[in-house]
């Protein structure tokens, strides 16, 4: 039964890891665009929420009224005033303006918050949990992976059912192509960035409730969402999801074994799987 347990608590944590990649899923599969600063983006978001706890009084779940559409807007201007003027051919540039991002970023919290860890409280919600038999499973782990479910399953409708979803498909296989079908580019790779932004602004909120976070630990979470969109395959929404469940699962078990094996265990997974299957589970363009 223990072993039941902790397989449910690493299943339920691989939802946030996939909340994490998700982000990143979308940059690869539509622009072909690595951010090296997801993670400070997450920590920016949490930090966000921060503010709007203690400057409104707000919850940190309430706080998402307000800190998905201010990263959205934030994704958009980056998009559309900096990063589109990198992409192209070469991969270099895009590495490098969002590396020069992640200093910014890391360093302006540091200066605004200082280095002391924070956390946001939900309250009752947090400790309270649901019973199955001999298993207790947390109600805040289970909301986590239920968002990721449902964030992932609206993407996916976006992309096929919608006309912004055809567009955005068929920029992502051949830009030029679209551009002389009458497709703006650029608006559309802002409006990428937005939702990306806005996936990592619920992640960074859930990442807050769950856990302390401090301006140095977007790197650690960046880690992870590669790990997790990597093993799922590059630009796949629902390998993204199998990829944060299997990473968390994997971490899940290296801690029961022995607690100082938790992080080793998801990383070695990675190895594992990225020598047996290179291009990851289920490697498609964008889906």
């Amino acid at each position: 039964m223990d072993w039941l347990n902790t397989l449910i608590q690493g299943v339920l944590l691989g939802g946030l890891y996939a909340m994490f990649a998700v982000g990143l899923s979308l940059m690869f599969g539509i622009m072909r665009l690595v951010n090296i600063a997801h993670g400070d983006f997450i920590v920016l978001a949490a930090y966000l929420a921060l503010v709007l706890c203690n400057g409104l009084g707000l919850s940190p779940l309430a706080s998402l009224v307000l800190v998905v559409p201010a990263m959205f807007g934030l994704g958009y201007l980056l998009q559309r005033l900096l990063l589109n003027r990198t992409l192209g051919g070469d991969i270099l540039p895009p590495l490098l303006v969002t590396f020069g991002l992640s200093v910014i970023v890391q360093n302006a919290l540091l200066a605004g918050f200082s280095a002391d860890s924070r956390k946001l409280s939900q309250g009752a919600l947090e400790v309270a949990s649901v019973s199955v038999g001999e298993i207790s499973v947390g109600v805040m782990p289970l909301l986590v992976f239920g968002c990721a479910l449902l964030v992932i399953g609206g993407l996916q409708l976006l992309f096929y059912r919608t006309a912004l979803g055809r567009a955005l498909r068929a920029t992502s296989d051949d830009p030029q192509t679209a551009r002389l079908m009458g497709i703006d580019n650029s608006q559309l790779f802002g409006l990428a960035m937005g939702l990306a932004m806005a996936v990592v602004s619920i992640a960074g909120v859930f990442l807050a409730i769950r856990t302390s976070f401090d301006p140095a630990i977007g790197p650690g979470r960046l880690l992870y969402g590669f790990e997790a969109v990597i093993i799922g395959g590059l630009g796949s929404l629902w390998g993204t999801l199998a990829g944060g469940v299997i990473l968390g699962v994997a971490q899940a078990v290296g801690a029961r074994i022995d607690p100082g094996w938790q992080i080793l265990a998801g990383h070695l997974m990675f190895l594992l799987i990225l020598l047996v299957r290179p291009r990851g589970l289920f490697p498609r363009s964008v889906d």
